[in-house]
């Protein structure tokens, strides 16, 4: 395994609270600082990136607005619906995976799962999943490159996806069918989004897509990523197995968010300081970018006595999908399809082997997880 982003960090942990990154950002590495910070949206802003990124690339009164409005998506009377649809999505793919030869548990589980997943949410046409998968591809090369001029493209590349997905949809709301019935173009997931008003107006396209680039091309690729995790856990811990297949939902999703605390795909966030902060002994002066970097954070031996796995004991502590007003909007969303493919894998098949002299290749930051997890399915 190289790369391992989690023994890197767990090395520098034992010796600096925080440490400055070769692009010059200040790293926070144990729980209860990056906690802190993440906690303290006054002192660190989420509003670093030159990009529209909304909600939680916005501050204050703004990001609230933002929030309520997305989290009505987000809730579980809002998702509950979709449930049976990602269940059949889940059994239809492990079905359909070659037995008895080598697949990858990244590639051909976890982005063929969360393509499908989420283009059924959003009700986004099934001939898309070629090329969001491609994009898929391209967007991990760029950032394991760190090719900033490729990263620009592939973020061009998607947003295009958006605009001729939503262009149709900000057409008027209704039209006449052949039946002289009237429908509406709002009885989808994105077709609602497109006609959504905050403080009295539409939204604006950057908007829309800023809001759906969130919900796709930032969900697309961890959701992938765990899915590869969650699959090396149970190569490495057996005994587990028959716990996991057995185990109601809601204990099913506290042992994924376990396995996901202790190598956790999320690396890190971004920040920026508003004003002089002191982190240990170190002062970081006003608009200082800061990283709060949850696989460190989560990994901290002084609040998770040493990785032991325990999912009841930890969950309060974990950090996976952040803390506070900026946690994670798509959260539930993340844990209920993660609990269904693995639940899917679980129940339809019988053994998980690694490929014969495969090696586990770890992914390069700002990625984290595996790159490719080589299985045999039986």
């Amino acid at each position: 395994m190289n790369n391992d982003i989690r023994s890197q960090t767990d090395k520098l942990r034992q010796q600096h609270d925080v440490i400055i990154s070769e692009t010059g950002d200040w790293v926070l590495l144990r729980h209860d600082d990056v906690g802190a910070a993440a906690l303290d949206d006054q002192r660190f802003s989420s509003q670093v990136s030159r990009f529209l990124q909304v909600p939680n690339g916005l501050d204050g009164a703004e990001h609230q607005r933002f929030r309520a409005l997305i989290e009505r998506y987000l809730s579980p009377e809002a998702l509950t619906p979709y449930l049976p649809v990602f269940e059949r999505i889940a059994a239809d793919l492990v079905a359909s995976l070659s037995k008895g030869s080598i697949i990858d548990a990244v590639s051909e589980i976890g982005s063929v799962f969360a393509v499908r997943a989420q283009c059924a949410w959003l009700s986004w046409p099934t001939e898309l999943e070629p090329k969001l998968l491609q994009w898929m591809r391209d967007n991990h090369q760029a950032a394991r490159n760190k090719d900033s001029a490729k990263m620009a493209q592939v973020a061009k590349d998607f947003d295009d996806i958006i605009h001729s997905i939503i262009r149709p949809d900000r057409a008027p709301a209704t039209f006449t069918t052949a039946t002289s019935a009237t429908a509406t173009k709002t009885d989808s997931v994105t077709g609602r989004l497109c006609h959504e008003r905050i403080e009295g107006r539409d939204l604006t396209e950057a908007e829309l897509v800023s809001i759906l680039r969130n919900w796709t091309g930032g969900d697309l690729g961890p959701i992938a990523l765990c899915v590869g995790v969650i699959t090396v856990h149970l190569l490495q811990h057996p005994e587990q197995v028959r716990v996991l297949a057995s185990a109601e939902d809601s204990k099913l999703e506290a042992m994924i968010d376990e396995i996901l605390r202790i190598d956790d795909p999320f690396v890190s966030n971004r920040r920026i300081t508003t004003c002089p902060v002191r982190i240990g002994e170190h002062q970081l002066p006003s608009e200082t970018r800061v990283q709060l970097n949850w696989t460190s954070a989560n990994r901290d031996e002084s609040v998770f006595d040493s990785n032991t796995f325990a999912p009841q004991k930890h969950r309060s502590d974990s950090l996976v999908y952040g803390i506070g007003k900026y946690v994670c909007p798509g959260r539930l969303l993340a844990t209920w399809q993660l609990r269904t493919i693995t639940r899917a894998l679980l129940n339809n098949i019988s053994n998980i082997a690694l490929a014969p002299d495969a090696i586990l290749t770890r992914e390069q930051l700002p990625l984290g997880g595996y790159y490719r997890v080589p299985v045999i399915l039986s």
